[in-house]
């Protein structure tokens, strides 16, 4: 009887955004779990995300051909196009795809910025949109793929109107996916963290923070891992008829749709 524990052994996994946070648990489970993951790093900082995806790595004890780095702006469909170029080259196929790269430029919307507004959409949206679109000729058929939004998509919140704006964009470009792939047993879903403590979150004010974890009927902040186990679900052969879904994984906070 095979390992349940490496499910996703001889499985191709690109995870976006996979240095820290929500990214980097969810590529190490899936490679603790005996995938090949593709680590995907932002172009700002190329470097430092770089090593911090090799510090993980090291840290998990895993084989360097277990987890590849590569580097990519997702907001660029140039560079993303050569992403998939380098993971064809070297891997010949994608059998998951996580989008978890985004970013947060918060104002309230008076003071908010055409700059501020636009980096979001690129980023969280387009970014989501460019992975999809070039991975379709990569992926297999019985494929997964899995976009991380927010729970503010489905609540809105304060001062976060252009994240809030991607977030829900994210979860159409999901349920329309999800019809169009249908036919090759390809699916496509989304999570929605609710409060996740993460290298973001953990910059608030501590009132704020407090006023947060107080909220949640659960009693706590969620973790990173508490998101990967979710993408796993969805990337196994148990979730296989979970289509068109948007997953809130929150602890109670919000309880709709």
């Amino acid at each position: 009887m095979a390992d349940p524990s490496k499910q996703f052994t001889d499985r191709v996994v690109v995870v976006t955004g996979a240095s820290r946070g929500i990214g980097a648990a969810t590529a190490l489970a899936f490679a603790r779990a005996g995938a090949t993951v593709v680590a995907g790093c932002p172009a700002l900082d190329a470097d430092d995300h770089r090593q911090a995806v090799l510090s993980w790595r090291e840290g998990a004890g895993l084989a360097p051909e277990q987890v590849a780095p590569v580097v990519a702006d997702v907001s660029r469909v140039e560079e993303v196009e050569a992403f998939y170029e380098v993971v064809e080259n070297h891997f010949g196929r994608v059998d998951v795809l996580v989008n978890n790269a985004g970013i947060n430029r918060d104002h309230t919307l008076a003071k908010m910025t055409d700059e501020e507004w636009r980096a979001v959409l690129a980023v969280n949206l387009d970014g989501t949109f460019y992975n999809c679109r070039a991975v379709l000729r990569l992926i297999s058929d019985g494929g997964r793929i899995i976009n991380i939004s927010s729970m503010v998509a489905q609540t809105g919140n304060f001062g976060v109107a252009n994240y809030a704006a991607s977030k829900a964009g994210i979860l159409g470009l999901t349920k329309s996916l999800a019809l169009e792939l249908a036919p090759r047993q390809i699916t496509v879903n989304a999570v929605c963290p609710g409060f996740i403590d993460t290298e973001m979150t953990r910059g608030m004010p501590a009132d704020v923070l407090n006023g947060y974890v107080d909220r949640i009927p659960v009693g706590r902040a969620g973790t990173p891992d508490d998101i990967a186990a979710t993408v796993l679900f969805l990337a196994s052969p148990g979730a296989a008829y979970i289509t068109g879904q948007s997953l809130g994984v929150n602890g109670g906070l919000y309880t709709g749709d």
